[in-house]
């Protein structure tokens, strides 16, 4: 099946671009042709790391948001089944749903037989519990939630879990996994190389290459990430 997934969450700063480019690499992994796009004006995360697979577009134009889908547009002339990734800068939500109401895309897609995930990317804090209410009440029924819990950002999600969102996310069927934390030094080696995780986990000669133990441990790390996407089907 197709899908269009939006890596949000809302505020910064809750791994949104990490939990991007970990699905990124997923996709790579597991032969799935995808597209990813990258919302972010200032850092561009999404696409410093996986520049080959993932171009910047703008959220507050219609015109490029066009652009995401005229990718399913054009899926049965190049006959392959196209994933898209987009990965949500801080503040996008407004307009991402001015423009998803004004062009019902939910039930155009949905006509398509495209699958509509909305990813919830999750700290530990209030703010994120709150921005899961809303995005719930934006688009209720008509969507598929996916609520990440980044253990990168925080251990003690028990305010999440026993929200009034989180239960109302969840009867609406929501997927809910975690994400383990990364060993903040090497993640850090790995954001100065630019690098995917594939080429941080080979690559040995650059001046921020992992170590032995650290690229043992990234593998770790991704083949925990890998077990939790693989609870959702994509």
């Amino acid at each position: 099946m197709s899908s269009l997934n939006f890596i949000g969450g809302e505020k910064g700063g809750v791994g949104k671009s990490v939990v991007a480019r970990v699905l990124a690499q997923y996709f790579i992994d597991h032969d799935q042709a995808f597209m990813g796009f990258d919302t972010d004006r200032s850092h561009t995360s999404f696409t410093r790391f996986y520049a080959d697979y993932a171009a910047p577009v703008l959220v507050d134009s219609y015109e490029g948001l066009d652009r995401v889908v005229g990718i399913f547009e054009s899926a049965p002339e190049s006959g392959d089944i196209p994933r898209v990734i987009v990965d949500m800068a801080a503040q996008t939500a407004a307009p991402l749903a001015r423009w998803i109401q004004d062009s019902d895309l939910l039930s155009l897609l949905q006509d398509m037989g495209v699958r509509v995930n909305f990813w919830h990317v999750a700290d530990a804090g209030k703010d994120s519990v709150e921005l899961l209410g809303r995005l719930i009440e934006t688009y209720g029924s008509s969507a598929n939630y996916i609520i990440v819990k980044n253990h990168g950002r925080g251990s003690d999600f028990s305010q999440l879990d026993a929200s009034s969102a989180m239960t109302k996310a969840v009867s609406l069927g929501a997927k809910v996994i975690d994400l383990a934390q990364l060993h903040e030094a090497s993640m850090r080696k790995i954001d100065r190389q630019n690098a995917s995780f594939w080429a941080a986990i080979h690559q040995r000669s650059e001046p921020d290459a992992l170590g032995m133990l650290e690229r043992q441990r990234v593998k770790n790390w991704l083949k925990k990430s890998y077990e939790a996407l693989d609870t959702l089907s994509l």
